[in-house]
């Protein structure tokens, strides 16, 4: 049976996630399309933003629901999916490929993890 990514899980996801995506464009090879690197800069910022300001375990700052987090992620993962066309790199192999396997991960974040906020505690 299925069982969904834990809020600790997802925690080490976020962070670990955040700077292979701001560092994709260097470690994969594809500087030279300057539209794909912005938007790994902005993603990986995206993604580090919320994660610092989730309501959640790992969260420093916790004023934004667990439940926002999830929609960031799944919104993020959408934008890389299509990003190859809409911003046309998509004949770029190496951006196109990773921006496929990030929209995916990031899919999969947003979609997979167990979305019950964190307990308040009084």
């Amino acid at each position: 049976m299925f069982q969904p990514i834990s809020r600790r899980q997802h925690a080490f996801t976020d962070y670990s996630y955040a700077p292979l995506v701001a560092s994709a464009p260097e470690l994969v090879g594809f500087t030279e399309e300057k539209a794909a690197t912005t938007l790994c800069h902005i993603l990986s910022g995206t993604i580090l933003i919320s994660s610092l300001f989730t309501s959640a375990e790992w969260g420093p700052i916790r004023v934004m629901p667990y439940k926002a987090h999830l929609a960031i992620d799944t919104l993020g993962g959408l934008t890389a999916l299509t990003a190859p066309w809409t911003l046309g790199f998509a004949h770029n192999k190496r951006a196109r490929n990773t921006f496929l396997a990030m929209g995916v991960f990031g899919l999969m974040a947003g979609l997979l993890s167990c979305p019950e906020e964190m307990p308040k505690h009084t």
